[in-house]
């Protein structure tokens, strides 16, 4: 299963699905008029409510939850193994990715919230599901959509998260993994079952407070690499389209390293991390009280510049310093622990990483439940949420145990699979989508 995975992802990773989504990303760049220049104003606007407007969220509750699912294990695990595998130059790639998926970002999160609709019972649905069957009535791409978003929700917004609690855990502490497993699965279900409210309530406190915590820790490392961070700068731009020249004592090189390589291990982490293109996002500024499309999905962007634009080309800076100031640092560390090892500078660093660690996990499987959820009432209506919420507390523990090895493949072939009837859909529907300002009524 891993092999044939593993030859599955190296094709479609290769050249494919990065070109479809640079293309995609540089495509909607132009057409907005470059709509990352309003970034600033996006984050004014995230922490200025709107009155007098429906909606299930605010558009800031809408913004913290969509980075409780984005901020997750992709951040430090993710982007070690990117640099291990693409060489320091996937850093580029996976920033460029955030960059201009700012972008795509803003156009589903536009068509998210334009094809919205309210329930009997008050609550908003949208996303892609609801634009491709009532802006491209194609009732059985939106049914695909949310069947890949399903299994998406098991594999990135689940099982990688909930490996990476009980291997922090088992690490760290010497705890189990069959009791980590179970503790998390009952601590997410205690959250879940209350419904969208009790999600956001917990979202809009715990993402601030465990991004700033890790971007504080970050900041103290690259204090003391200090001399470091412009080689750092000059490596990661060199080795995004050159080969390596980091040293060879680094684990006798890197597996990756080349144009290729960097290429497709930076912008799929990077598609992993930020999620642009899936339409993820989109499902949660649906559910925001806001007064127009644009307007919310420009908070919503900004959910992009803070999970790849910021935290991801930190925790890259993180990585790359240690490793030119101490490449023998990193000696007995996995791939996916080279974050672990830079934070090995700081007093008690390992256990600030790791408390980091187990709450971005815990906050992207809050969030991903959500997306879960309402792939399911589009499904099958509400009577199956309930059905669903025990499949995935389930999950949380069977993917505590997983190979990791795996999860991250499966999660790779996951999210070309939701990407891709997402991407479509803003294609044709991409004349729907307006910069910001540009006033255009709801579609009815």
């Amino acid at each position: 299963m891993l092999a044939f995975l593993k030859s599955i992802n190296q094709f479609i990773w290769s050249i494919p699905m990065p070109a479809l989504l640079f293309g995609v990303h540089i495509y909607f760049t132009i057409h907005l008029k470059g709509i990352q220049r309003y970034i600033g104003k996006a984050i004014r606007l995230s922490v200025t409510p709107e009155k007098g407007v429906e909606g299930d969220l605010s558009g800031f509750g809408s913004l913290t939850a969509t980075l409780a699912a984005t901020i997750g294990t992709g951040n430090i695990v993710g982007i070690s193994t990117a640099v291990v595998l693409g060489g320091p130059g996937a850093i580029l790639w996976c920033w460029l990715t955030g960059i201009l998926g700012m972008a795509t970002s803003y156009a589903e999160c536009f068509l998210g919230v334009l094809y919205r609709r309210k329930t009997e019972d008050g609550s908003f649905l949208g996303g892609p599901m609801y634009a491709l069957e009532y802006g491209l009535k194609k009732k059985w791409l939106a049914v695909l959509f949310c069947f890949f978003t399903l299994i998406a929700s098991f594999g990135v917004g689940c099982s990688t998260q909930a490996r990476a609690v009980t291997e922090t855990l088992k690490s760290q502490y010497g705890l189990p993994e069959y009791g980590v497993g179970i503790c998390v699965a009952i601590l997410v279900g205690l959250v879940i079952v209350g419904g969208v409210k009790s999600i956001g309530k917990i979202c809009t406190k715990l993402v601030p407070a465990m991004g700033f915590f890790y971007i504080f820790g970050c900041f103290i490392i690259l204090i003391i690499n200090l001399p470091y961070i412009i080689p750092a700068f000059k490596t990661i731009l060199s080795s995004a389209f050159l080969p390596s020249k980091l040293p060879a004592s680094v684990t006798g090189g890197f597996i990756g390293a080349t144009l290729k390589s960097a290429a497709r291990y930076g912008i799929a982490r990077g598609l992993f991390t930020n999620e642009a293109g899936l339409g993820s996002a989109a499902i949660a500024a649906a559910g925001a009280k806001t007064s127009h499309p644009s307007r919310q999905a420009l908070i919503s962007m900004s959910a992009t510049f803070w999970d790849t634009v910021v935290m991801c080309l930190v925790t890259g800076l993180v990585i790359i310093t240690n490793l030119l100031k101490n490449p023998d640092s990193v000696e007995g560390y996995s791939y996916a622990e080279y974050t672990t090892a830079a934070f090995a500078v700081l007093p008690f660093g390992s256990r600030i990483l790791g408390i980091s660690l187990v709450a971005f996990a815990f906050a992207t499987l809050i969030g991903w439940s959500y997306f879960g959820e309402k792939a399911i009432d589009y499904l099958f209506g509400k009577a199956g949420i309930s059905t669903y919420r025990i499949c995935y507390i389930v999950m949380i523990f069977v993917g505590s145990i997983m190979s990791l090895d795996l999860v991250w493949e499966l999660t790779d072939f996951v999210n070309a699979l939701m990407a891709l009837p997402n991407l479509l859909c803003l294609l044709l529907l991409r004349k729907q989508i307006t910069p910001y300002l540009k006033k255009r009524p709801f579609h009815k």
